[in-house]
C-alpha cells in the first residue's frame, strides 16, 4: 500500500506537468530532498516536513497571477483526500502561505520548525549553481534582458513592486539572491548556503569580466 508521501509525490508530478523548469517536479524533489536533510539535525515533524516540501509550489503564485489562495485550497483538498489529520494540514498549509520570500515583511512572529526547515530548503535551492540556472530560465521565460549597465537594483522592495518587476536577471542577484545567505533559520542551512553565496559572487565577477570584455 502507497504512503501518503508517495501519493503526494505522484499527485505533484502530475500537477506540475509543463510546468516552467525552475518550478517544475525537479525544483520540487530537490527542495524535498534538502528538507529532509536539514530535519535530520531539528527537532520537528517529519511528515510536515516533507509535505510540505512537496506540496509548496503546487500553485506558485506569480503563475496564478498572483493569486495565493490557489495552492492552499489545491493543497487542503489533496491532503482531506488523503485522509490527513486536520492538525497536521493546518501545520503544512501554515508553511506553504509563509514560505515565500516576497512576504518577508509578514512573516508570523512565531514561525514553526516546519516552516524554517522547508523555507531555508527552498531558498538554498534559489542558490549556488542551481539558483544560477533558475533565475536565467526565468529571466528568459520572461523575456527579460539579462543585464544593463544603467538599470540599478531595487533594494528593499514592498512585496506589490518585487511582484510587479521585470528588472534585469543580474539585478536579481542583489534584489534577492545574494540576501538568502543571512536569511537561513537552521544551522544546517547556513552551513549549505554559504557555499552556494560564494559561488554566485564568483560567477558574478566572471560575468563582469566578460561583460565588458576585460
Amino acid at each position: 500500500m502507497k504512503s501518503t508521501i508517495d501519493n503526494t509525490i505522484a499527485f505533484v508530478k502530475e500537477k506540475l506537468e509543463g510546468a516552467e523548469a525552475g518550478h517544475d517536479w525537479f525544483h520540487i524533489e530537490r527542495v524535498w530532498k534538502l528538507a529532509v536533510q536539514i530535519a535530520e539535525t531539528e527537532d520537528c515533524d517529519k511528515e510536515v516536513v516533507e509535505l510540505s516540501a512537496l506540496l509548496h509550489d503546487i500553485a506558485d503564485p506569480k503563475f496564478h497571477n498572483g493569486d495565493e489562495t490557489i495552492a492552499p485550497k489545491i493543497s487542503r483538498a489533496f491532503l482531506e483526500e488523503q485522509n490527513v489529520p486536520e492538525e497536521t494540514i493546518l501545520k503544512v498549509l501554515f508553511v506553504i502561505e509563509n514560505i515565500s520570500f516576497k512576504n518577508r515583511d509578514q512573516a508570523p512572529v512565531n514561525p514553526s520548525i516546519e516552516l524554517k526547515i522547508v523555507q531555508d530548503a527552498d531558498r538554498i535551492d534559489a542558490i549556488g549553481a542551481i539558483g544560477i540556472a533558475r533565475t536565467f530560465n526565468f529571466g528568459g521565460f520572461k523575456n527579460n534582458l539579462m543585464y544593463h549597465p544603467d538599470r540599478k537594483p531595487k533594494l528593499g522592495m514592498s512585496k506589490e513592486e518585487y511582484k510587479k518587476s521585470n528588472g534585469t536577471t543580474i539585478n536579481h542577484f542583489y534584489e534577492k539572491l545574494l540576501l538568502l545567505k543571512d536569511m537561513m533559520n537552521t544551522e544546517k542551512g547556513k552551513k549549505m548556503a554559504e557555499e552556494r553565496h560564494n559561488y554566485m559572487l564568483n560567477f558574478l565577477d566572471q560575468f563582469y569580466k566578460e561583460w565588458n570584455v576585460d
